[in-house]
């Protein structure tokens, strides 16, 4: 089956599959309570989703659809310095071809407090054999993640690599290498979470394992037994970024 590849494959998606939403939303108000009051800038909106958690959100991608609020690319932000209360990306990171200069970038768009809020794949031990074997999209452990250099303007926009959140994030030495790396950005949260609702749900697949009526008492559970299984289980990344936030 086709994957999706335009901001209105998602959208359709998610509009007609009630267990993509149900499992969403409790992300969603992981990424809304992560957040500082104010402007929040949304990088790669996609399917145009965290505006219905988020009041004051600006939603862009590098692909057009009627429902975003700008056309930009996230290596380049045409916004004035010290513009917003957070930066927010979901899903977005992993298709970066230069993560490093967003973050440049989400730091100088960022007024002093402000936030950067990722939520990302995360490849564990159970996770990298299920996105091996059922997502279309790669996942190379040996891609230096904080390399910079020229940007590609042929490279396609959806071209990937999931294991570039976790090559950043995903252990205290990654962090501490892109602590040197972008010292304006100390990280304040890294939490792995998402065991097996998610892969049971397919995701932007049309197709689902699990009831939309079991979501809530089964993420209820799989939130319970983060702390202890997460760094082998989980199949997702949270990190917040917070400008300013601790002592450089």
């Amino acid at each position: 089956m086709a994957t999706p590849s335009e901001p209105a494959d998602y959208r359709a998606i998610w509009e007609s599959k009630p267990v993509l939403r149900a499992v969403y939303r409790g992300w969603y108000e992981k990424i809304v309570k992560a957040c500082q009051p104010g402007k929040t800038l949304e990088i790669g909106g996609g399917s145009g989703n965290l505006k219905a958690f988020a009041p004051d959100v600006v939603s862009t991608d590098i692909l057009t659809a009627p429902w975003l609020d700008l056309v930009c690319d996230a290596h380049r932000l045409p916004f004035l310095s010290a513009s917003f209360d957070n930066v927010v990306m979901f899903d977005v990171l992993h298709h970066l071809e230069r993560p490093i200069r967003f973050f440049e970038e989400a730091s100088r768009v960022l007024r002093p407090g402000g936030r950067v809020i990722v939520l990302e794949p995360g490849i564990t031990p159970v996770s990298r054999v299920f996105y091996g074997l059922f997502h279309h999209e790669p996942v190379d452990m040996g891609e230096d993640a904080l390399a910079d250099g020229p940007l590609d303007p042929t490279r396609d926009p959806y071209d990937s690599n999931q294991a570039i959140p976790t090559l950043l994030f995903g252990s205290a030495a990654r962090r501490q290498s892109f602590a040197a790396r972008i010292p304006t950005l100390p990280i304040v949260q890294a939490e792995r979470f998402a065991f097996f609702v998610y892969p049971l749900s397919g995701g932007f697949r049309r197709w689902s394992l699990v009831p939309v009526s079991l979501v809530a008492s089964l993420t209820a559970i799989e939130n319970w037994l983060a702390p202890f299984l997460g760094r082998a289980f989980g199949f997702r990344l949270l990190v917040v970024l917070e400008k300013g936030g601790l002592e450089q």
